[in-house]
């Protein structure tokens, strides 16, 4: 959108004023209230991208880091290893070095507290943290989506009042008089558009993918709690290989009794 808005600027000021209607004439003509509202809109766009691109960029890392989790944490033979294994600054790391810390501070608490409860506090704490580091920008690309199209719409009415203008001053309304006046304020509504849209969309789509990243994280917390609380006795059923299912004896009958009396061998 960005790209396009100032393509569409550079054209214009490329042809030297050959389109009194073009975007860079009609900044000019708005003054310092057309000028100010295009300046917020490209800075809030500007703003909106980064904060999705680096969004994006870290929930993929954590969901790369989910993968790996699965695939080989829990083949270790203690939650310490597993957790050396890790790559620095992970976010399933920081859960598992969190419910290791909890366990380690319980046996000091005075006053009594179940472990399990101890635990649970703890690993929820953790989880709670990464999850708030994931919604950190949301709330602005939210506020872009719900404020572009009124900052927009404010060029529009300036707009529309300067073409009143120009119509009281001529004494008639003639196209020539409204026409700058009247294609500044639709600029401002479509660039207030062109500014809010991306920002829905991207906060829709991360808030999602946020989402089944929390329930990832969710579930591994349940995991790591089932394991501190069972001291390593409870592990996901995916951990180790399947056990392979003993073959059941086959029956044989005693001979020379009466129908046959099935033993076991």
């Amino acid at each position: 959108m960005i790209t396009t808005i100032f393509a569409a600027a550079a054209g214009a000021a490329d042809h030297g004023g050959e389109n009194p209607y073009g975007l860079a004439a009609a900044l000019e003509q708005g003054g310092i209230i057309a000028q100010s509202t295009f300046g917020i809109l490209v800075l809030m766009s500007v703003v909106s991208f980064y904060i999705m691109f680096t969004k994006l960029f870290e929930q993929q890392k954590i969901i790369n880091q989910a993968k790996r989790v699965r695939a080989s944490f829990w083949q270790t033979t203690s939650l310490r290893e597993g957790s050396a294994k890790l790559e620095k600054n992970s976010a399933y790391k920081q859960i598992v070095d969190d419910g290791l810390q909890a366990q380690e501070q319980h046996s000091k608490l005075t006053d009594p507290v179940e472990a399990h409860d101890w635990l649970h506090g703890s690993l929820a704490r953790s989880e709670a943290m990464v999850n708030s580091r994931l919604g950190t920008g949301l709330a602005f690309l939210a506020t872009v989506g719900a404020t572009a199209p009124f900052i927009g719409l404010f060029g529009t009415v300036i707009g529309i009042y300067r073409a009143l203008i120009k119509i009281g001053a001529a004494g008639q309304a003639s196209i020539d008089a409204v026409a700058g006046p009247v294609g500044e304020a639709l600029i401002m509504t479509a660039l207030g558009l062109a500014v809010a849209v991306p920002a829905v969309l991207g906060y829709n789509w991360l808030q999602r993918r946020n989402k089944s990243i929390a329930e990832e994280l969710s579930a591994f917390s349940n995991d790591v709690l089932g394991y501190l609380a069972s001291n390593g006795a409870v592990r996901p059923a995916f951990a180790g290989a399947a056990k392979p299912v003993a073959a059941k004896p086959a029956a044989t009958t005693t001979a020379g009794q009466t129908g046959g009396v099935q033993t076991r061998s």
